[in-house]
């Protein structure tokens, strides 16, 4: 890790609110439902918590939330925004230019912040929001006091292309303005996203690895499907086609039926494929989403999928036998996350070139006949266990600082 030195930051503490503690978790949600995903995680965790806060989410895939939604939340709902295959942004469903839905975006973000006046603000992967969106609420809080986390995942992406990321974005001039502790959400042992990063040395010395946000996510306990059954999973499911196709053109082992979760994000003309192949079986159904996706994969023999962050995790908590086929490009973070976690004996990698149905029934063969399950003893799985009490000692800090300040 790169440290450069730099003042920590004064706050300037305003008035105090009666009441339980505020917390907001903002996630841009431009592709994937990951980000949504882990904030959502994080409210049920802190809902459950002895201190139990209100919690705003600040989200632009509302729909994640909606049959989810622990007590004491609610949500603020963001236009939605999709990320082209040339990496640029558009409206996801009006018809705006960019510069408007920015604008749009921006306005809603600073009035319900400012109303809200959280003690502590929790941003999901970009500390300015979606093309800066973030920055004026940012500012304004500063001057409440308010305490700001970075929560990041356990790989960003290649280190070499996530530094040159961080340099162009000025990550580190925003963690230095308006930051007060960046979250990890992995373990060190296995990966560190901020090896090579500059880091400012107020932040550096805040940094928490929580552990992976795995052990503590609920499940309703209800079985989908009489018999055992195999899964596939792919998050939202937007760029989840060719694995899809691949398992449900696969041969499940005898006694078991297939469940392919397509995600909410699928296009449609690719889940009507993928259901027209699955009727000609009797072994397979295809599910555009459910409310628990956690249950789903605890409840399966064997789980195939992407490697996003938050199907390995709910995988490894239930030691559900996962074969991961990574996303390569753009982003690597995938291949990175299944290299690790293959190397520690955690999943099954198998590299997208490989991809095939015979290469799937191979393995779901395979892993249905072995005894064993993955044990992850070694891997830190208690994020969700940390987080209350890390929020608690952020409110306990600002609480503190604006008692001092009205003395």
């Amino acid at each position: 890790m790169t440290i450069t030195r730099e003042a920590p930051l004064a706050p300037v503490p305003g008035a105090a609110h009666a009441g339980p503690p505020r917390v907001a978790l903002y996630s841009h949600d431009a592709l994937g439902l990951g980000h949504i995903r882990r904030n959502l995680a994080l409210a049920h965790a802190l809902a459950g918590s002895a201190e139990a806060p209100d919690i705003l989410l600040l989200t632009s895939a509302p729909e994640v939330v909606a049959g989810d939604r622990p007590d004491r939340c609610d949500v603020v709902a963001l236009p939605g925004v999709a990320k082209s295959a040339d990496g640029t942004y558009t409206s996801r469903h009006l018809s705006l230019d960019r510069g408007h839905l920015g604008r749009m975006r921006e306005g809603i973000l600073s009035a319900a912040l400012d109303a809200f006046r959280p003690d502590v603000l929790i941003v999901d992967k970009h500390p300015r929001g979606l093309s800066g969106e973030l920055e004026p609420a940012l500012e304004m809080l500063a001057a409440h006091g308010t305490r700001v986390v970075l929560g990041i995942r356990d790989v960003l992406d290649d280190p070499l292309v996530t530094r040159q990321e961080w340099l162009a974005d000025r990550t580190r001039d925003a963690l230095a303005r308006w930051y007060h502790q960046i979250w990890v959400y992995g373990d060190r042992r296995l990966h560190d996203p901020l090896a090579l990063l500059p880091i400012p040395r107020h932040i550096a010395q805040n940094v928490v690895y929580t552990g992976y946000l795995a052990h503590g996510r609920g499940t309703s306990g209800r079985r989908p499907a009489q018999w055992p059954y195999a899964l596939a999973a792919f998050g939202g499911g937007a760029d989840g086609f060719t694995v899809a196709d691949a398992f449900v053109r696969s041969e499940l082992p005898h006694g078991y039926d297939g469940i392919l979760l397509a995600g909410p994000q699928m296009p449609p003309e690719q889940v009507r494929d993928l259901e027209r192949i699955a009727a000609q079986r009797t072994d397979m159904r295809v599910v555009a989403s459910v409310d628990d996706a956690a249950g789903l994969v605890a409840g399966a023999a064997a789980l195939v999928g992407m490697g996003g962050y938050n199907t390995v995790c709910e995988a490894i908590a239930a030691r559900t036998p996962m074969l991961v086929i990574p996303r390569v490009v753009p982003r690597r973070e995938q291949l990175v996350r299944a290299s690790v976690m293959s190397e520690a004996g955690l999943i099954d990698m198998l590299l997208p070139e490989s991809l095939s149905p015979e290469a799937i029934s191979a393995w779901l063969r395979m892993s249905t006949l072995r005894a064993d399950r993955p044990t992850p003893a070694s891997v830190d799985l208690d994020g969700l266990r940390r987080i209350p009490g890390l929020v608690e000692g952020l409110v306990a800090s600002r609480r503190k600082d604006v008692a001092h300040a009205h003395l």
